[in-house]
């Protein structure tokens, strides 16, 4: 199994997408790229902690390929503006993507670059790729939070394909 983490605003629903994907084994939503040990919801949403709300993904790299988890990543959200996602904002709402080996930071790089190169997007992509850091799972009822309320997701720009 391999780990994904990627930040693409409001961890719920970008949690929501990812366990419908044939290769994904788990999901868990969660706090990374910050300066805070074991920081809490509260203090994430403060924006004085320096982490964003993001997914970790376990996957079987036999089944599904982290080029594919990328292709979903960009899809799920707005990767042009900074620091927000639809209604919510601050810096916990940022895009990133977290990589956990230098192949994945290669492949990631590339996929924005061919993404910019295509002008996929109006406006230029803002996503951070970083090396993952310390993850911190969130609090459990933010586990599967959607599922758990039967609430709609919060993040409308996927068409699940798989």
């Amino acid at each position: 199994m391999e780990k994904a983490t990627f930040a693409a605003g409001c961890f719920w629903g970008v949690e929501e997408i990812f366990p419908n994907i044939k290769g994904v084994v788990k999901t868990t939503v969660g706090y990374t790229g910050g300066h805070t040990d074991n920081p809490t919801y509260h203090d994430v949403c403060s924006g004085t902690t320096g982490h964003a709300e993001a997914v970790q993904v376990e996957f079987d790299p036999l089944v599904v390929t982290y080029e594919r988890l990328l292709e979903i990543f960009w899809d799920c959200h707005d990767p042009t503006t900074l620091n927000r996602q639809g209604p919510d904002f601050g810096t916990q709402y940022r895009s990133a993507v977290y990589y956990h080996n230098p192949e994945q930071e290669i492949i990631a790089k590339s996929s924005m670059e061919n993404l910019e190169k295509e002008k996929r997007f109006n406006r230029t992509i803002v996503t951070e790729i970083n090396p993952a850091v310390t993850f911190y799972p969130a609090e459990e009822y933010h586990q599967q939070y959607l599922k758990k309320q039967s609430a709609p997701s919060c993040h409308t720009r996927f068409d699940n394909k798989d």
